[in-house]
């Protein structure tokens, strides 16, 4: 498809390869929509576009693929993989879960400091849906699930997580962008953060697979209006 030739730009960075700064731009094109599931990859186009070889585009194709973002089909070429439901019900399971853990063992591990990062980062949130900055709310969601991970003190749970994380990128702006959803989870913030200060392993581990859950089943519901609408 033609498109891929506006979608991105090469931002270069003095300090990485050519091809990690490559692979981050596609990469990045995928998790924020610009490049659309099942939109073709065109080597040629995309090389010409960020004015670098095919090399460090094939190279990142390959890397997408093990990520679990882009499709290889034979005698046809790359894909970005597409979003189903069986897809988020799959990833989002295995999230809660590890989310469950996490919360539980960083209710017996984490330290003050870390408290107060964590109740610092719930406000930040908050204050981020009052501007109604969604690139500040995805960015202190972020912050706020890997303090809970980091405390729980588990670098093979930290390591599952990481293996998500991209997939679970592509649908975390589609659930925090809806204001009401938002202000949900702001309050969801609150209690977990609570709970795990409180050093309470049953409620820190329920809340933060409730969590999970609630937005699972929301992009779920969103997913099937849309579907409905078209």
């Amino acid at each position: 498809m033609d498109s891929n030739n506006n979608i991105f730009e090469l931002k270069l960075d003095q300090y990485k390869p050519l091809r990690e700064v490559v692979f981050e731009s596609i990469r990045g094109a995928i998790i924020s929509g610009a490049l659309k599931p099942g939109e073709r990859l065109m080597e040629v186009q995309m090389a010409e576009r960020l004015g670098v070889s095919r090399t460090p585009i094939r190279e990142a194709i390959r890397k997408l693929e093990l990520e679990g973002l882009v499709i290889m089909l034979p005698r046809k070429g790359a894909y970005v993989a597409d979003l189903s439901l069986k897809d988020i019900t799959d990833v989002l399971e295995i999230r809660a879960a590890l989310e469950g853990l996490a919360a539980g063992l960083a209710s017996l591990r984490i330290s003050e400091e870390e408290i107060e990062e964590l109740e610092t980062v719930a406000v930040r949130f908050h204050k981020a849906i009052e501007k109604d900055n969604i690139e500040a709310m995805i960015e202190n969601d972020i912050k706020f699930h890997d303090i809970i991970f980091k405390a729980a003190r588990n670098e093979k749970l930290i390591q599952l997580s990481s293996n998500l994380r991209e997939q679970v990128q592509r649908f975390r702006e589609m659930y925090i962008s809806k204001a009401n959803k938002a202000k949900e989870l702001a309050d969801e913030h609150y209690e977990l953060a609570d709970a795990i200060s409180k050093r309470d392993i049953d409620l820190s581990e329920r809340l933060a697979r409730k969590h999970i859950e609630n937005a699972e089943n929301y992009i779920i519901k969103l997913i099937e209006s849309n579907s409905m609408n078209s």
